[in-house]
């Protein structure tokens, strides 16, 4: 008995592991593509109708605007967030007292809900009373209070500002782990060798970092392609539907329309246009790392 308790402590280990994924994740999972292959509505009732979800969806123009949509956002912030996420860890990565406080503000923003967030930047971007426009205004900047979800690209740059507020901390923090991991002596080295600073961070740190970056960017494209907080908020999807994301769409199509089955397909679809960027990433980073 002893001995094939030892021969498989292993796999006694894993099990916790292996069940909790089991029925949180494999079992829903399997649940919901089921639910894409039926009409089951948030009402009751639904039969199975085989890919006819897929079809229509496939054809829906609404949910590729949505999807669009989303990768424009997507493209906009990421740069954003991997640019100002990796400069902030430059400055903020030596362990020296002051740098530390600074890193701890920055990342402050992190542990607040995105809910919460986007309801404060709701506010500050209001029109009449929000902080933000008069900041804006006494600096010279606008002329007047703009009116940030009237237009979409307004909305979208409202957007955009409030969640690099939030979540530029936790990119921050990674790239500063990365930068740390690097030892000191080729930084040495290379200062020895007559190598400036940003000789150094190009040649040494910025390679030494990818994969970092290669997670930080898998982080930040999934949480950017799964948006929905943020603009059910902040925009509700207007003005005139032009910033629904895939997210708020599969949302109005399940919850307000009450079309589980046709959300559960559009779900589908979703998770695998992520799980293909999530397999790419994969791929370049073990090329990455191989090199």
């Amino acid at each position: 008995m002893l001995k094939a308790l030892t021969k498989h402590q292993g796999m006694l280990y894993v099990l916790p592991a292996l069940l909790f994924v089991g029925l949180f994740v494999l079992w829903p999972l399997c649940q919901l593509v089921y639910l894409s292959l039926t009409d089951t509505s948030l009402l009751g009732g639904g039969e199975f109708i085989g890919f006819e979800n897929y079809v229509k969806a496939f054809k829906d123009a609404s949910f590729w605007k949505a999807l669009g949509f989303t990768v424009r956002y997507t493209i906009f912030i990421t740069p954003i967030l991997m640019g100002l996420g990796f400069a902030l860890a430059l400055l903020t990565a030596p362990n020296r007292p002051l740098r530390q406080v600074t890193r701890a503000i920055i990342f402050l923003p992190v542990v607040i809900g995105l809910g919460t967030s986007s309801l404060l930047w709701f506010w500050l971007f209001d029109q009449q009373v929000g902080q933000f426009n008069q900041i804006m205004v006494d600096l010279g900047i606008f002329k007047e209070p703009a009116v940030w979800f009237t237009k979409a690209d307004m909305a979208l740059t409202a957007v955009i500002i409030s969640v690099t507020w939030k979540v530029i901390g936790f990119g921050m923090l990674l790239f500063v782990a990365g930068i740390q991991s690097i030892q000191g002596e080729v930084s040495e080295a290379a200062l020895i060798d007559g190598a400036n600073y940003w000789q150094r961070v190009w040649h040494i740190i910025l390679p030494l970092s990818m994969r970092t970056i290669l997670l930080t960017t898998l982080i930040s494209v999934i949480g950017s392609m799964l948006a929905f907080e943020q603009f059910y908020i902040m925009t509700g999807g207007n003005p005139r539907g032009q910033t629904f994301t895939s997210v708020y769409w599969i949302y109005q199509n399940s919850f307000i329309s009450f079309k589980l089955g046709y959300g559960a397909a559009l779900s589908i679809i979703l998770t695998l246009i992520v799980l293909v960027f999530s397999s790419l990433q994969v791929v370049l980073s073990n090329r990455s790392h191989k090199s």
